[in-house]
């Protein structure tokens, strides 16, 4: 599949998302499978177990694999073990991994990728000698995505070419603001970019009960699914950023619109450290605002302020670190250089 190398407007891309939470119609005669032919690897950072009542553990990435084989995707999970929120871009660099192929799959999901050319094989990634165990230490997000596209999907699946896109999620929990930087889903996408694979990372809010609710793992793998489609169709997929794409608490009602937005500055919650004894913490996480490490919101088209709203963000992530500037800031910066270097 052919992919830009030059960056979309956000006002397409925002439009491309629109019409799938509308429903608006593609070209005329639109295939039944719109994702037919298409390679996707799929990967999260809560695992591929599904095993926790609360579905905390990986369902929604059960869901989104579900959705994507309806599509017509040959789909591929190479996913951490064991629960690994938060560990960002995390790499291990040493030692063995294994890939561990599930054999029984959770109820319900069983024969949602029968169809697809590789039956949507589903790995789970540990370090250490196979087989995994219930106590086998767990690879990272980026682990998974890292071996997949250096040389693993080859050995594990077969594939003599690199996916497509890689789609990480669906996340327990937002992705927004500050939890973006720590966001082993992000981290795993931002690994695709890495190899010039392009990448989208889906997360869906919690509810009241500090829960996602099945109807918002559905709705999220509905709209990422039709969104995958669209960019498909459009020729959207990018190596150069990959987006991230935060889906509202479903329970309250459908989601109202597509916002296109940056990275907030306000986050939704905070770590917080609690002393217990001597140089012992408890480790929490406080919500926004209220708790004394909140920062307020500074930007009008933030992803916070968005999902707050109840709308569906999509924000563009790039791996490069480099700060664009403004004129302004060049100029402050080159005469420091110039200081430095003199």
């Amino acid at each position: 599949m052919k992919t830009r190398s030059v960056l979309k407007t956000g006002a397409l891309l925002a439009a491309t998302a629109t019409a799938v939470l509308t429903g608006a119609s593609g070209a005329a005669g639109a295939p039944s499978a719109p994702l037919a032919g298409m390679r996707v690897l799929l990967s999260n950072d809560d695992s591929m177990q599904a095993s926790r009542p609360d579905g905390a553990d990986g369902i929604g990435l059960y869901d989104l694999r579900k959705r994507l084989c309806a599509a017509g995707a040959d789909v591929v999970v190479v996913a951490p073990w064991a629960y690994m929120s938060g560990a960002s871009g995390a790499v291990t660099t040493g030692g063995t991994v294994s890939a561990q192929r599930r054999t029984a799959l959770p109820v319900g999901y069983q024969r949602d990728c029968s169809g697809a050319a590789g039956g949507g094989a589903v790995f789970g990634l540990c370090r250490g000698a196979s087989p995994c165990t219930p106590e086998s230490p767990s690879a990272t997000p980026a682990d998974t995505v890292k071996f997949a596209l250096r040389g693993g999907l080859g050995h594990v699946a077969g594939w003599t070419d690199e996916p497509d896109v890689v789609v990480t999620g669906i996340n327990s929990g937002p992705n927004v603001s500050s939890s973006v930087n720590d966001s082993g889903t992000v981290g795993a996408a931002i690994a695709a970019l890495d190899s010039e694979v392009p990448a989208v990372a889906f997360s869906g809010m919690i509810g009241e009960d500090f829960v996602v609710g099945r109807k918002t793992y559905e709705a999220a793998a509905d709209f990422g699914a039709g969104l995958l489609a669209r960019l498909r169709q459009q020729d959207l997929l990018s190596q150069r950023f990959a987006l991230n794409v935060n889906y509202p608490d479903a329970k309250r009602g459908r989601a109202g619109r597509v916002a296109w937005t940056s990275m907030g500055t306000g986050p939704l919650a905070v770590s917080t450290y609690t002393p217990v004894d001597g140089d012992t913490f408890t480790l929490g996480l406080g919500l926004c605002p209220g708790e004394r490490y909140c920062l307020p919101e500074t930007k009008r088209d933030s992803d916070t302020a968005a999902i707050r709203r109840g709308e569906i963000s999509i924000s563009p992530i790039t791996a490069d670190r480099t700060l664009p500037g403004r004129a302004a800031d060049r100029t402050r910066m080159a005469v420091v250089s110039g200081r430095l270097s003199g």
